[in-house]
This record gives structure tokens, C-alpha cells and sequence, in this order.
């Protein structure tokens, strides 16, 4: 028999209730489920108008187990007479493995995966399989819990579909499409932007791309990027082992290096350096940023540098010293600013120093220092001195208006004036403020209170035991508009955007840590979010899911449905009808009585 798309089903049915007709139990209501539920699979024409998406989210579930060829002929051989007539080849997982001359039950069972298992665990795991996958394939309604579920997104347009609880989904919003194997892998792409990510047990490899522009990662110490450089338009490519091997290719040969650490290298532009040269470090390395060069010689006892009016070396840890003049520059505007000079002077580091700074300008600084004996600064705007610093300081600083006095620090402060109010007694309290900032402390680190006040930004963040509980306010003064996050570790995390959505998660244990992180949210929170409740000020829908949908509810204004125990029992209610299913048979289905209709 040739076991096309039609026939695949019709057998598969038939062998199914020719089991259920030997099993010793009486099921008395499976032949109303073939009615309603099975016997849609007949007609191909019907199987045609099946939703690709769910179709193509089953069929992956169910090739988790098995691929959907061996499938097939696990139910054409479940009879050991047909068993023994396979004698052929038969590929294992698109081509892994070749398992031949299948001429009995065991050796089929062996190949299989299912040991030793008999025919009649066979039939019933298939039965199991069909009684969940037959009735996805021709229905969007279907909902079967924690093994699959599909329904439309809360917070935004678009449709999600788990599987499995926490281990599969797939989800697409307008023109995003994400699908995930949490944690193990998440595949996410945006045409419209051109943007493609995938990441591998976050973060340990992860790869990004936004239109030319790419960049793959295995726990920062390998890495490729590349991509067109937008001041010229070159395909750049970069190859990192850090911190031993650095690579850059580009059409431009100038913009090319190589380097081999310590051995002998060229880096432009990379750890926070223009230019980076060195051979057998660290004997020596010269680096450059912007007009200043330095030359280091056993890096870092040894150093001369120079430029922008500059100059300087150092012996370190024994002498150091370094003075530069006034010079003028031209900023990208076209206004003419003054470079201050300065001269630094460093004995026995870090013990004697003498540094002149602000050379040229209206506020030159004087800074004179035997760490710890004392320590004196000296400015127009700023004056303090310290005593066995940094335990005793007094401060005057005129620029901001206040004085406070340290004694000792940072046990008791105090400070008083227009720029800065502060009383604090470490660690039993601390009140500090000024017009922008407030910082408080209540036997810390037990309750501790900061704010931010600079239009149109108005943040207040109230911490218990550092991130045992966050409570963290952002405000638009412009527009009235307020975020809310609050954060119970390791128990639960709500969080309001500015629009009024909001959203609560229980449990959460890594993502008080890392706030507002897309990838943790993606990549790992399926797997402990117990209870899920999402609502849409907008548009005022809401969802609520217990144990990855075992209980899952979701209501509109005009529309609720609950599905509950894997979806034996199912209520939907629209304007248009009630529906309430029961071990997947309908029992309710009333149609409502509109005004139109009465009329």
C-alpha cells in the first residue's frame, strides 16, 4: 500500500480503535470522539486548510520523540507478523545512524528507543500522541496544558504557541518572529530591521546581526565580528582569542593588523586605545590616544610620553613626572578652547605627591599629599585637608556652597549648606540630599532609599537588603506618566511600563540582578515562571497562567476563555456564543441572542 498524506491517517485511525476494541476496558464515549474529533482528518481537502503555523509547531513536538517517517511505520509494524516482514534499511535521524534487517518485535522495539517494551505499550503511546497532536492539526482552540497551547499575546499584536512547558515556544508580534528551546537555544529575526539574533545557554554563545553588521561570541574569549563601517563603507572583520590573539581584515590595508600576545602585535582602536604596538611584552608596547603617545618599557616600571604639548616619564614605583602647557583647540562647532596645563610630580607612589592642575584657567587646583599623614587641596571654587586620610577631612567648597565635615570616615559625616545637606552615623542612619539627588539609610544595608530629581526624569528606588526587595519608580514630570518595578527575590517580579501595562512573574531568581534584560527574559525565564499574569491597559486584555498553562485564562472586554488540567475541562465565551468542553467532548454550545438577531 502506498502510504500517501490520506492514507497515513486513515490507517493511523483504524489501528487506534482496533487497540481501544481489544483493550479489556469499556470506553463508551470514544466513538463519539471519533465522530467529532478524528474523523475530520479524512478528507485531504480539509487537512489542506489546517493553520501552518500550529501544524508546523506539533509536528516539531512530536519529532522530538520520533522522526514523523518512523512514526508512520511504528504503527504499520506494531503487528509482529508485519514486523517480520521489514527487512530494509531505515535512516535514524535524517542520516545519524543505519539500523538493518529489523526481523522481530525486539529489534524493532531496540530501534525504536523502547527497550523491551511490547506491542501493546507500543499501540497505547501511540494513541496517547494521536489523542493530543489529531486534534491540533484541525483545531485553533485546542489547548492541552503544560504539552501545548497556543494563544494571543497579552501586551502586544500577535500569537504564542508552548509546548512541552518551558522547553519549546514560538511566538511572532507583527513583523518578529521568535522561536526558543529554553535554555539551550533561542533563534529570534526582523526583517524589517534586518536583525537576526541566536543565542546558546545565554550568554556563554550568542550571535547578533543588524543589517551588515554582525558579531558572534563564545564566552568573550572568541569572538567574529564584521560589517560595513559606516565612515567608509568597508567591509571590516574582526577575529578575537582574547587576550591572546587579535585580527582585523579590511579592504583597506592600512586599517589591517595582526596581534599575538606577548609575542609581537598591531591594534587600532581596541582597549580603549588608538593605536597599540608592542613586541615581546611587556619588554615593550608604545600606545596612542589621540595626540598623546606613550612608550613603556617593562610595562609598567618604565614610561616616557609626549604630545599635545606634553611630556613626561616615570620609574614607577620609585618617581614620576609629567608637565604639560596651555594649548588652544578648535571643537566641532568651531570654538576656540583652552587645554589647561599642569605639572604632576609623584615620589615613592602612592605615598608623596605635588600636582599642579588647571594651569591657564579660571580655576587652577594646588594638591599636596604624604598619604596617610595628610592631604591638601587648594582651589578658587574648593578647599580641604585631611588628617590621616582619609579618616579626617574637613571640605569648604564654595563652587557648590556647603561645608561638611568627616569624623572619621565614613563613619559620622555631616554636611550643611545649599549644594549638599548630609547627617549620617554609619551604619545606624544617613540622610543626605541636595536640589537633585536624596540618599538615605536606615540600619543599612536593612532599608536604604535613593531618588533622582531632573526633569523629566523623576526616579525613586527603595532597596531592603540590598536586592532582597526593590521597589523602583521612573516618572515623565512632562507627561504624568510613571514605570513601576518591584522585585522580591527570589519569590516574584511586577513590572508597569509607561503606558500602564503591567506584568507578574513568580518565581524570579536571576532576574533581580539583571533588570530589564531581554535575553534572561527570553532565554531563561520560561523555565521558572510558575504563575504568569500579564494585562493590557490599552486594549484591556489579560492572562493569567499557573504551572506553564495547566491553568491558563484569558479575558477582553467582549471574550473570555479558561482551560484548566491539560485541557480536559475548556470554557470559552465570546459575543456570539458559550462553549464549555470536557475531557475535549463539547457539551455546551449556546449561541447568544444579539439585538440584530431578536429583530
Amino acid at each position: 500500500m502506498k502510504f500517501n498524506q490520506k492514507n497515513q491517517f486513515c490507517w493511523a485511525r483504524s489501528e487506534i480503535f482496533s487497540f481501544f476494541r481489544k483493550f479489556p476496558l469499556e470506553i463508551s464515549n470514544f466513538t463519539h470522539f471519533n465522530e467529532i474529533g478524528l474523523s475530520q482528518f479524512a478528507s485531504p481537502k480539509k487537512f489542506a486548510t489546517y493553520n501552518d503555523f500550529t501544524r508546523r509547531s506539533v509536528f516539531s513536538a512530536v519529532s522530538w520523540f520520533t522522526p514523523w517517517s518512523r512514526f508512520v511505520k511504528l504503527i504499520r509494524f506494531t503487528d509482529p507478523k508485519k514486523s517480520a516482514t521489514l527487512n530494509r534499511s531505515i535512516n535514524v535521524s535524517g542520516g545519524l545512524g543505519r539500523i538493518r534487517s529489523i526481523g522481530n518485535p525486539r529489534r524493532f522495539a531496540a530501534f525504536t528507543g523502547f527497550g523491551g517494551l511490547n506491542s501493546f505499550v507500543y499501540c497505547f503511546w501511540l494513541c496517547f500522541c494521536f489523542y493530543f497532536c489529531m486534534p491540533v492539526l484541525g483545531q485553533d482552540d485546542f489547548h492541552a496544558g503544560p504539552l501545548f497551547d497556543g494563544f494571543q499575546l497579552t501586551l502586544a499584536p500577535g500569537h504564542r504557541t508552548e509546548v512541552l512547558g518551558p522547553l519549546y515556544y514560538n511566538q511572532q508580534s507583527e513583523s518578529d518572529r521568535l522561536w526558543a528551546l529554553p535554555p539551550f537555544y533561542a533563534h529570534e529575526a526582523d526583517p524589517t530591521i534586518e536583525m537576526v539574533q541566536d543565542d546558546y545557554l545565554y550568554p556563554i554563545m550568542t550571535y547578533r546581526r543588524y543589517g551588515t553588521e554582525y558579531r558572534w561570541q563564545f564566552i568573550e574569549l572568541f569572538s567574529f565580528a564584521g560589517g560595513k563601517e559606516p565612515s567608509e563603507f568597508q567591509d571590516v572583520r574582526r577575529f578575537t582569542i582574547f587576550p591572546i590573539y587579535f585580527q582585523q581584515r579590511s579592504p583597506v590595508t592600512n586599517d589591517n593588523y595582526t596581534a599575538f600576545v606577548p609575542f609581537y602585535g598591531h591594534l587600532k582602536e581596541r582597549l580603549f586605545r588608538d593605536d597599540i604596538f608592542f613586541a615581546m611584552f611587556p619588554i615593550y608596547s608604545e600606545t596612542r590616544k589621540k595626540d598623546v603617545i606613550n612608550d613603556n618599557y617593562l610595562y609598567p616600571f618604565f614610561n616616557t610620553r609626549h604630545g599635545d604639548g606634553m611630556h613626561g616619564w616615570q620609574f614607577w614605583p620609585i618617581v614620576g613626572v609629567e608637565h604639560k602647557v596651555v594649548t588652544m583647540q578648535t571643537n566641532n562647532w568651531g570654538d576656540v578652547i583652552t587645554n589647561a596645563g599642569h605639572d604632576h610630580l609623584f615620589v615613592l607612589w602612592p605615598i608623596h605627591f605635588r600636582q599642579n592642575n588647571g594651569i591657564g584657567t579660571d580655576n587652577p587646583e594646588k594638591i599636596r599629599a604624604d598619604i596617610p599623614f595628610y592631604f591638601l587641596q587648594r582651589s578658587p571654587q574648593r578647599d580641604s585637608t585631611s588628617a590621616l586620610w582619609p579618616l579626617f577631612m574637613w571640605i569648604n567648597d564654595r563652587g557648590q556652597k556647603y561645608r561638611e565635615w568627616q569624623m572619621p570616615w565614613p563613619i559620622i559625616i555631616v554636611a550643611r549648606g545649599e549644594g549638599k545637606t548630609t547627617t549620617r552615623v554609619f551604619p545606624l542612619f544617613s540622610r543626605a540630599h541636595n536640589d537633585t539627588f536624596e540618599d538615605n539609610f536606615y540600619l543599612w544595608p536593612l532599608y536604604k532609599f535613593n531618588a533622582v530629581h531632573s526633569p523629566p526624569l523623576d526616579r525613586q528606588r527603595t532597596r531592603i537588603l540590598f536586592f532582597l526587595y526593590q521597589n523602583t519608580k521612573d516618572k515623565n514630570t512632562e507627561t504624568g506618566k510613571e514605570k513601576h518595578r518591584v522585585d522580591f527575590w527570589p519569590f516574584f517580579v511586577y513590572h508597569r511600563d509607561f503606558e500602564g501595562n503591567n506584568r507578574l512573574q513568580i518565581l524570579a531568581p536571576v532576574e533581580t540582578f539583571v533588570p530589564d534584560n531581554p535575553y534572561v527574559e527570553r532565554d531563561w525565564s520560561p523555565l521558572w515562571s510558575l504563575w504568569r499574569a500579564e494585562n493590557n491597559a490599552k486594549t484591556g486584555a489579560s492572562s493569567q497562567s499557573l504551572l506553564w498553562n495547566l491553568y491558563r485564562r484569558d479575558t477582553a472586554p467582549d471574550a473570555k476563555k479558561i482551560s484548566l488540567l491539560f485541557g480536559l475541562f475548556q470554557y470559552q465565551s465570546d459575543a456570539k456564543a458559550n462553549k464549555m468542553r470536557l475531557f475535549f467532548i463539547p457539551v455546551i454550545h449556546s449561541h447568544k441572542q444579539t439585538a440584530a438577531s431578536a429583530n
